[in-house]
């Protein structure tokens, strides 16, 4: 069998300001053709298992293209064009028995005329259209806002099932395991698709936590069941001002579609009942900094600055809670990242070791917040520099090669701050070790995160606390306009269950 094996990735924030062309794509690795198994073959990836699942197959492999950017604003036409032009080419040379993509399923996108569309959709209806008969297995993160209209050209879909994502390989195992048996013809998959008017918060999502992790603990009791090849919950992306943005489920059963049905309505009654856990609380930063500085363990206590995650398509310049924690005088703070190409230069220019004044992030202005970039004057001394290049060895992204761009260390006080020119979440511990900063011995890790921070820092953590900033990835609602976004929804609107629909 001749089957094509593809990665386009994004998660969009609709509210970001930041740019997001082909240069961002390119920026994180896209890869094509044999540069695409070189890659990703070994690493913790959907793609990787699917490499692994064809070749144990014995199946024919093209590999058109494969790429991935940081979470940002809408994707430009010329970027999603470029990855829908690379995929028809390879379908356009020789008929093909199946398609493994390794999506998000949170990608918002132009059209050619500028409208916005479902990216994930988009791409499966145009690969529909160049081989009708083609099967497709789809795998998508657990934050995926999923379009109804895609579910019907769909063989296999399965998501991640934890967060932080650790879990990228299994779910593409998974997925790959099924469809296989699919083109041999021993099992009969059918799709059951629901969605409840939930648009969950990210900060409520983690699956060591109530109740994305009772949740997904039922997908994978329902998977043990006789019949059911697959199920997922997905939490959706609330950062997205899309009609279908919020809570959905898919199970996947063996030629049964009442038994995928009942178990698709199980999973979406267990989140609809616990709408309210998917709500973050917000508690004020001074309230948080004093029991920061009260705490008596050693450390590292983990301070999250939440509102700006680059991951979910914060600017990672926002200074706020930065200046925040200055002010009430923590110590031996370590902080990941801000992002400040100009900065770098200028600690490039004076090199290790100098002191100097300079404005520190508020690069990038908010316009969905009417915030103005603001950037904090500081003087420090420039501890380190590097080229940001380091091999992921934690459990999330593991195997992958990342770069931060010249990179430097500011230390201001006992703050040391990693500036960065390229954006990245702190989610692995080499932010901190490729920059000369061992995080185990720190006071207290500020980290421009939500959840993925868990991978890499949870286990030496002995406290988080949550510090509310300003920022495109807030969990405060009232500080965005939703316009697209179906309505009524919870907690945009006051719902009861009357309201409560399933489609």
């Amino acid at each position: 069998m001749r089957v094509l094996i593809a990665m386009m990735k994004h998660e969009t924030n609709t509210f970001s300001p930041i740019e997001t062309d082909l240069a961002r794509f390119r920026a994180w690795g896209l890869q094509e053709g044999e540069d695409v198994v070189t890659a990703y073959r070994g690493t913790n990836h959907p793609l990787a298992a699917f490499l692994d699942a064809a070749d144990a197959a014995g199946f024919e492999i093209v590999t058109p293209i494969a790429g991935e950017a940081m979470p940002s604003g809408i994707v430009r036409f010329a970027a999603y064009d470029y990855f829908e032009r690379a995929i028809l080419s390879a379908l356009n040379n020789g008929p093909f028995d199946a398609a493994f993509l390794d999506l998000h399923g949170a990608m918002v996108a132009e059209d050619k005329d500028g409208a916005a569309v479902d990216g994930e959709a988009a791409l499966v209806a145009a690969i529909k259209r160049a081989q009708p008969g083609i099967k497709i297995c789809l795998t998508c993160d657990m934050h995926g806002n999923i379009d109804p209209e895609m579910i019907g050209h769909l063989t296999v879909f399965n998501g991640y099932k934890i967060y932080p994502h650790t879990d990228m390989y299994e779910s593409g195992k998974s997925a790959a395991d099924v469809m296989i048996r699919a083109l041999k013809g021993e099992v009969a998959p059918v799709i059951s698709f629901g969605m409840v008017p939930v648009l969950a918060q990210t900060l409520r999502m983690g699956t060591d936590d109530y109740p994305m992790g009772p949740l997904q603990h039922m997908t994978r009791e329902l998977e043990a069941r006789p019949g059911i090849l697959a199920a997922t919950v997905f939490g959706g992306f609330p950062m997205a001002d899309i009609a279908h943005a919020g809570v959905s489920a898919i199970v996947v059963a063996d030629g049964d579609q009442a038994l995928a049905d009942m178990a698709r309505n199980k999973l979406l009654d267990f989140a609809w009942e616990n709408r309210e856990e998917f709500v973050y609380q917000h508690v004020p930063i001074t309230a948080q900094l004093d029991q920061a500085r009260s705490l008596a363990d050693d450390g590292p206590i983990i301070l999250l600055d939440h509102a700006d995650n680059v991951g979910s398509g914060g600017t990672s310049d926002v200074m706020g809670v930065i200046k925040a924690v200055l002010d009430a005088g923590l110590n031996d703070v370590a902080v990941a990242a801000v992002w400040d190409p100009d900065a770098v230069q200028k600690m490039v220019a004076v090199g290790p070791g100098a002191e100097l004044t300079l404005d520190l992030g508020g690069r990038t202005n908010m316009p969905s917040l009417s915030e103005v970039g603001a950037p904090l004057r500081l003087t420090g001394i420039v501890r380190t520099l590097t080229d940001g290049r380091w091999t992921v060895r934690g459990p999330m992204y593991t195997g992958s090669e990342v770069s931060t761009g010249p990179t430097a260390v500011l230390q201001v006080g006992t703050m040391r701050i990693v500036v960065t020119s390229v954006h990245h979440e702190p989610w692995d511990a080499g932010i901190f070790e490729n920059n000369g900063i061992d995080p185990r011995f720190c006071r207290y890790l500020l980290l421009k995160s939500r959840i993925h921070y868990r991978a890499g820092f949870k286990p030496i953590g002995k406290h988080t606390l949550t510090l509310d900033g300003i920022g495109v990835t807030t969990s405060d609602n009232s500080l965005v306009r939703f316009v697209r976004v179906r309505r009524p929804i919870y907690p945009l609107d006051p719902m009861d269950e009357a309201a409560r629909s399933v489609s």
